[in-house]
């Protein structure tokens, strides 16, 4: 028999003793969980690419989000489809008066104080071009779309938003922000900024939910190129500075390397966007039989959770949270 003074698989001969020994643990409390809403009634439509996950009409959203709220989840984080007759070329639909997305971030907060409510800064579901700025002669405008995201900021806490997710990656837009909020009352309203989102290929599925694809080109000149991670770093001093509250990594499963890195150099909570194309692919695979889908999603969530993430937005939170309860 080998003499061994040191045997690891002991910390693993029972369910009990690995529960206790684990390094990390996922909660409820961990989940923002994503939901999309639309014009009319009654309705209730599955986005075909995201198995589960469905846009609603405003009445219907107000249901489901009883349902989100039983499973124990604290937080959503909400994103408007809108037609293209509502769409122009500097998303002035974003901050009107009276708009869908506005009176529905009210009427949640009103049927649901205590929901944490989460909010999305970008022009591109908003944009007759589809994209997160305003273009001019196939530019992004930087400056310009800025002062929109503004208004679309300072109109989402008017109407309830806990916290205003700046998604667009347009340079100066947090420090913007920050200071309208601050300078309108709204200093307890936080901002979690998509610090780091990178040109990746797992948004597809998103952009058939909101219908908002870009209409030429792609989002390379302001989303961040795969390959860099010391770039990474330099995103989130400037939002750190400029005043953001918490900070993201999109997409996540790719990039744990980067959330780390986060994580390591910064006294912030981070966040980690488990995106739709993540998500696809484990449904895809779990009803080909390929995998397990339960246990992949858990793997695929405390990978998160390791790498340093303390917060998880992601389209698995009711699936998860059934698994946790």
């Amino acid at each position: 028999m080998l003499i061994l003074n040191r045997r690891p698989r002991r910390n693993r001969v029972s369910a009990g003793v690995r529960d206790m020994v684990a390094e990390h643990s996922l909660s409820v409390n961990d989940f923002i969980f994503p939901m999309f809403v639309q014009e009319g009634k009654d309705i209730k439509v599955e986005i075909s690419s995201m198995p589960g996950i469905y846009r609603f009409s405003l009445d219907q959203l107000l249901v489901e989000i009883e349902d989100v709220v039983a499973h124990g989840i604290k937080s959503i984080c909400l994103f408007p489809n809108y037609p293209e007759s509502k769409k122009d070329a500097v998303g002035s639909e974003s901050y009107k008066e009276g708009t869908l997305y506005l009176n529905a971030l009210s009427e949640i907060k009103n049927k649901f104080p205590e929901l944490v409510v989460m909010t999305d800064v970008a022009l591109d579901p908003y944009s007759s071009d589809g994209h997160d700025g305003i273009v001019k002669d196939g530019n992004i405008l930087n400056d310009e779309s800025v002062e929109v995201l503004v208004k679309m900021s300072v109109a989402q806490a008017k109407a309830g938003a806990d916290i205003i997710g700046p998604s667009d990656m347009m340079d100066g837009r947090v420090g913007a922000i920050r200071q309208a909020l601050d300078a309108e009352g709204f200093t307890h309203t936080s901002i979690m900024s998509y610090t780091v989102k990178y040109a990746s290929a797992f948004y597809g599925p998103f952009r058939d939910a909101l219908e908002s694809a870009p209409k030429f080109g792609d989002k390379k000149t302001y989303q961040m190129n795969p390959a860099n991670v010391k770039e990474a770093i330099l995103e989130a001093e400037l939002d750190f500075e400029e005043g953001a509250d918490m900070l993201m990594v999109k997409p996540a499963f790719s990039y744990l390397d980067v959330i780390k890195t986060l994580k390591e150099n910064f006294p912030l909570p981070i966040t980690a966007y488990n995106v739709s194309g993540e998500y696809a692919m484990i449904k895809a695979a779990a009803q080909n039989g390929w995998i397990d889908g339960d246990k992949a999603m858990m793997e695929m969530l405390i990978s998160m959770k390791r790498a340093g993430a303390d917060i998880i937005l992601t389209y698995f939170a009711k699936d998860a949270a059934r698994l946790l309860s």
